[in-house]
């Protein structure tokens, strides 16, 4: 569905976002600030489909793709193109924040 989030796992992350500009979202459903940052990364996604993957890895369900990004904190965003991190911030960011990411990248 165009303009959702995609969910990530570690069988098709690398896949899902090996080309193109992705927005990654590192998140668990029992964190507090990951809660207040699901409906921000929501509204993005819903403007930048077609353009960009805008995702969300569930790091208790996904363990190796968390690992592999060195993620000890939640919530922690990765802009990502082409499969290489560009940026990562970690804790809850405004709305403005993820779209200025995703702009420069894209370009």
């Amino acid at each position: 569905m165009a303009g959702a989030t995609v969910e990530l796992t570690d069988v098709d992350f690398a896949v899902k976002t090996g080309s193109g500009v992705a927005l990654v979202d590192f998140w668990a459903p029992w964190c507090g600030p990951c809660r207040m940052q699901a409906p921000i990364v929501e509204r993005v996604a819903a403007d930048y489909g077609g353009r960009a993957v805008v995702g969300k890895v569930n790091v208790d369900d996904s363990i190796m793709t968390a690992q592999a990004f060195g993620v000890s904190s939640i919530p922690t965003i990765v802009v990502m193109k082409d499969g290489h991190e560009l940026m990562r911030a970690v804790g809850v960011q405004s709305e403005a924040s993820l779209r200025s990411a995703i702009d420069s990248a894209l370009r």
